[in-house]
Formats: C-alpha cells, structure tokens, sequence
C-alpha cells in the first residue's frame, strides 16, 4: 500500500497528493486507520430528558455503520456494541425500556452493564462464559448534554475537551439547548476531507464570503495548533458582535467574534456569543459527504448577528467551492500544492495527522 507523506514544515511541505482524495483503496483505508480510531459525536439528545432507556444508534452509517446502544439507568448513561456475542444479531432494533437485554434470536441475556447473564442450551459448553460473553463497553463523554463515544480511539478526547472548555468557561455551557430549527443536514459533493481542508483555514474568507468578509477582520485572523486539534479565532471588525470577555480572561480587550474549533479528524466546534454551532462531517463515499449542523444556543437575543450572522448562506458558499475542488482534483494535471506558511497552518495540521494515522502499523 502507498504511503502517504507530508513534511512536518508548512514551508517545506506540499499538500496531499490528489490520489488521497480520488482513490477508492484510500477512501477505505481512512474508514480503517482514522474514523476506527476516532472519537465520533453521537445525536443523543432524546436520552438527556428520560430515564431508564436504551437507544440504538449506528455510528457514521455510511462508512462505519458500527452499531451501538446508548443506556441510560438513572443518571448513569453507558454505551454498548449492539451485536449479540453469540452469532452477531442486533439486540435493540428501536428506542424502548427494559430491565434486562435479551437478544431475540436464541435468548442469550445481558444486564444493564452489558454483563452476560444467561444462554440457553449452552450447560455442555466448557470454559463458558468468559470475558469475551460481555459486551463491548465503549469510551463514552457527555460534554454539557454533547456526547462522544471512542470506536477504537488512537487519542484521548477529554483533554482536547478541557482545554476548550477553559478558553470558553466565561459562557453557561450548562444551560446548552439544542434549537431544532436551527439544525438541518446538508450533502455536499465532495470528499469528506476536501471539506475539512476547507473549514481549516481563513484564507478563502475575502474571495468567497463577501458578506463574513465584511464581519471579520482578516489581518488578524489567527490559527492556533494542538495535539489533536486546532482552534481559528475571527476576529471583529465590531466591538458589539464580540464575546464580553471576564477581566481575568486570556482575550480580555481582544475583539473576538468566534472560536472555530476542530477536532480530529471531523467535528467541528464553532463558538459564538449565543452558544455553540456543532458540525460533524460524515463521509458517504469517497466523493459526497453528509454535514450535520447541530445549533446549541445559550443567548437568543444574539443570534443572527456578527459572524453567525447568515450560516445557511456561509455555508452554501463553502459547499460551493469544495464541490468544485472536487471537481478539479480528478485533472490529470494536479497532483498537490503548497501552503502558505501564514494562511494554511490548520490545512497543514490536517495533512500531517492524516498522514501519522493513515500510516499506522
């Protein structure tokens, strides 16, 4: 298998090769050494207002389709694999109550902590049950009603998440809501990562966001690296769209519109004065990709304004221009560009990660 292989110095380093991006054996090769091995941002929103509930969900149904259940006895919420440790049948098949989980094809039992508890016509079955009997407990955060599970998980989330939880501590982040109407899906026509290269940087901002353009104060716009993740932070060429900074705050004085926060390797955490615009990027094949946009709102006198202002419209400008990156990156006359050291910081970041995980062992 090709490897791939981006310099760790922006002024040296050339972009990845288009062959990342057009060629099905790399498509499935990300399934396998990055999303398997990634933290994945589950809608659970329902299991926050009832109790004692189990919900299946899939993870990243179109690439991963890893079939999970979130369990929620009290206060106490776990998620589980879904898939009987007999002959793999899906125990949960919709939302619903239940003291015990018992698959309905040959009557194997689990508890509520995903222990094996009963199996019919197994008593002549020596050195049974083991541990191999349970079920796979996976990795679970709940970030202010937000919930992240680890698949396989190369990297620990928790940190990323306190880190982004101190620079943002000054807002209520536990009186987070989720707005409905604020939420949609959109499918874009290209590669999951031509889409994450796209978000990664404010370099385009001028040419093809007019309207942000006129919101944001390009000469500042600054990226900051991290293990793991990054963070963009849109400046304001208004002092009255801007967070209200504490005085003991990091960016006391700054005038900060927006935290854009991005997560390794498709979660995207954008801050506003009025809450929190989620956005994960789903892979549906190696050319058309899911986003989903989840808005958790704190302050709804603020929103439409500043750089939230128009997000429908920012968005069908993104979707615009990666749909024809997509398009261009099949020419038989590109293989990969340059960055530019100043603009391109997170889009390198990116690269170098995609290039560590595709390249694991």
């Amino acid at each position: 298998m090709q490897k791939i292989f981006v310099n760790k110095k922006i002024e040296l380093a050339n972009t990845l090769p288009s062959e990342f991006y057009t060629y099905e054996k790399f498509y499935n090769l990300s399934k396998e050494k990055i999303f398997l091995k990634s933290w994945q941002w589950i809608d659970s929103n329902e299991i926050n207002n009832k109790n004692k509930i189990i919900i299946p969900i899939n993870i990243l149904e179109d690439l991963i389709n890893e079939p999970v259940i979130l369990l929620k006895d009290n206060n106490n919420i776990k998620c589980y694999s879904n898939v009987c440790t007999h002959r793999g049948n899906i125990l949960v098949e919709k939302e619903c109550k239940l003291k015990k989980i018992v698959c309905n094809y040959h009557g194997r039992r689990f508890n509520l902590n995903g222990e094996f508890e009963f199996m019919p016509e197994f008593e002549s079955v020596k050195n049974f049950p083991s541990s191999n009997d349970n079920l796979k407990n996976l990795p679970l955060i709940n970030w202010y009603g937000l919930f992240f599970v680890g698949i396989n998980p190369h990297f620990e989330l928790s940190p990323i998440l306190k880190q982004i939880e101190k620079r943002i501590s000054f807002l209520a982040l536990n009186e987070l809501k989720i707005n409905n109407d604020l939420s949609r899906d959109y499918f874009v026509n290209s590669h999951w990562a031509i889409y994450c290269d796209n978000f990664l940087e404010g370099f385009h901002v001028p040419y093809v966001h007019k309207g942000l353009n006129e919101v944001l104060d390009y000469n500042n716009y600054k990226t900051e690296i991290y293990k793991n993740f990054n963070l963009q932070i849109g400046f304001s060429k208004n002092k009255d769209q801007c967070f209200q900074f504490p005085k003991n705050h990091r960016d006391y004085g700054k005038k900060i519109a927006a935290f854009y926060y991005w997560i390794f390797p498709n979660i995207m955490l954008n801050i506003y004065p009025w809450g929190i615009s989620l956005n994960v990027v789903c892979p549906i094949n190696k050319s058309k990709t899911k986003v989903l946009f989840r808005s958790y709102v704190l302050d709804n006198s603020k929103l439409n304004n500043g750089a939230s202002e128009d997000l429908n419209e920012v968005e069908l400008e993104d979707e615009n221009i990666v749909e024809n990156v997509q398009k261009g990156i099949n020419s038989s006359f590109y293989n990969s560009g340059r960055f530019s050291v100043e603009r391109e910081k997170g889009v390198h970041h990116f690269h170098c990660l995609i290039s560590q995980f595709i390249n694991l062992k």
